[in-house]
């Protein structure tokens, strides 16, 4: 069943904040090639009592953690995680949606176990592009719904249109857009994402996260300037009851501190009423995540 965006109310000012988007890792550089040495700062283990340092300064109260390997074995580390620190409140983690011990795994990962709340696969790197058109893939996806879990699609902006195929086969399955699919903000190109954009979140299962845009643009002397346009074009496609706020730790440490991004966001959404904020803050998160 899709989560009815009416269904949550949430006060203005006292809900809880909740990042939607983050990555831990231990920093091996052959489990993590695409961490090259332009990414120096990201070539260390982040593990969470540095994310706990920076949502206390930030004013975030709980955070989603999401894959950035392509196992298992992560996945089952990033759920132990959760369990050993409150503030992580759920999982996105990563299952081999191709293959057919999916189902099998899924019980494995769910049974005992409620902090898997989303799976992930990074579609952008598969060199097929007719990845999302995949039998057995689209069969993996299929059987998400039967655990309750979202499936965050990771996409850039040229696979849009193949997405808005793969999401009406699923009708029923919650999906959650990964950095907006990836605007080419350095480049000053609003369309055809921008048009792209507005068509996919015409399908109600769609939610779409405020996340990643700093290292869209340009890294070095970006400003609010820059990525308004494709924040006002991401709002007026999904609404504040289908956006959700995340902030790509420690990925955005490549352009923007953990604070400069929330900040950020937070300058964005002032102009919202409190409970709209309080939606892309947080109460979109829960509702997506069922969380």
């Amino acid at each position: 069943m899709i989560p009815d965006p009416s269904a949550t109310v949430v006060s203005g000012s006292t809900a809880p904040v909740i990042d939607a988007h983050h990555h831990f890792w231990r920093y091996d550089p052959k489990a993590y090639p695409w961490i090259d040495d332009s990414m120096s700062v990201l070539q260390r283990d982040w593990l969470p009592a540095d994310l706990a340092f920076e949502i206390g300064r930030a004013g975030v109260d709980g955070v989603i953690s999401v894959q950035a390997r392509q196992t298992i074995d992560e996945t089952r580390w990033l759920m132990s995680l959760a369990a050993a620190h409150e503030f992580i409140v759920g999982v996105v983690g990563w299952v081999p949606l191709a293959s057919p011990s999916v189902r099998a795994d899924l019980v494995s990962l769910t049974t005992a176990d409620r902090t898997l709340r989303g799976v992930r696969h990074v579609v952008q790197e598969e060199p097929d592009p007719t990845f999302l058109g995949r039998a057995d893939f689209n069969a993996g996806i299929a059987t998400l719904r039967e655990f309750a879990l979202a499936y965050d699609l990771l996409i850039t902006d040229r696979q849009i249109p193949a997405a808005i195929a793969f999401v009406d086969r699923h009708p029923g399955q919650v999906f959650v857009l990964d950095h907006a699919a990836k605007p080419r903000i350095r480049d000053g190109a609003l369309d055809p994402w921008r048009a792209h954009i507005r068509e996919l979140a015409r399908r109600p299962q769609v939610y779409c996260k405020l996340s990643g845009l700093v290292t869209e643009a340009a890294p070095a002397h970006w400003t609010d300037i820059d990525l308004r346009p494709y924040l006002d074009a991401t709002l007026e496609a999904f609404g504040p009851d289908r956006i959700l706020f995340g902030s790509d730790w420690p990925v955005c440490l490549l352009a923007s501190s953990y604070r400069r991004w929330v900040e950020a966001v937070r300058r964005f959404i002032a102009e919202l009423t409190p409970s709209e904020r309080a939606q892309i803050l947080g109460g979109t998160a829960r509702r997506a995540y069922r969380l």
